[in-house]
């Protein structure tokens, strides 16, 4: 293992899944988590990605040898942060968003190592639920699941905007609630009606 890098002096402006063929010519900063690394020799490609999707790194014989061999380096879920000028894709890709541009990197940044995950961070992810609850940690990082939690901040905003529209207050209490894996510390508070059940206040 390598020591991480800093994002000192590099400030990402996209995310990932919002660059599109108007971004052409317009130097970026990405971060996200490395899904794939291609290297065919001479070229060497990496799926970024983020929350919002994902966008292709680009490094050829025009890139700086060094940045060139730290691509080399990379592996599945590295966390990157990279720069470099967004440009048109000789080989599009349809399947994804921004499979008409990618990015040549002039600056690229390992902020995390990673070792070899127990399953792939893919949708429709085969590997048994009880393996994907004891890595939650990762299983969370899948787009399926994201998007389930963004759709629930989402629903969360609208209920408070509008009661806060209407002149509600929203005073926060303590709830007792069934105990869910995010990893959270809880403390049990033993149920009198069904004898060793325990409700959990987060």
């Amino acid at each position: 293992m390598t020591l991480a890098e800093f994002l000192t002096g590099m400030k990402r402006t996209d995310y990932c899944g919002t660059l599109n063929p108007a971004h052409i010519g317009q130097e970026v900063v990405v971060c996200g988590w490395t899904q794939r690394q291609r290297d065919l020799g001479q070229l060497i490609f990496i799926d970024l990605r983020d929350r919002t999707g994902i966008v292709q790194l680009a490094f050829d014989d025009q890139t700086d040898r060094a940045v060139f061999e730290k691509a080399a380096s990379v592996r599945s879920e590295f966390v990157l942060g990279a720069r470099g000028i967004v440009r048109e894709r000789s080989s599009k890709n349809k399947d994804i968003p921004t499979g008409d541009i990618e990015i040549e990197v002039k600056e690229l940044r390992i902020l995390s190592e990673s070792e070899t995950t127990p399953f792939e961070i893919i949708d429709n992810c085969p590997t048994a639920e009880l393996t994907r609850l004891k890595y939650r940690y990762l299983d969370l990082r899948r787009p399926e699941l994201q998007k389930n939690m963004i759709f629930r901040h989402k629903v969360a905003k609208v209920t408070r905007d509008f009661f806060d529209e209407n002149g509600f207050i929203e005073l926060e209490t303590p709830m007792l609630i069934k105990s869910t894996p995010e990893g959270a510390r809880d403390f049990l508070v033993p149920s009198r009606i069904h004898k060793g059940s325990f409700y959990a206040l987060p």
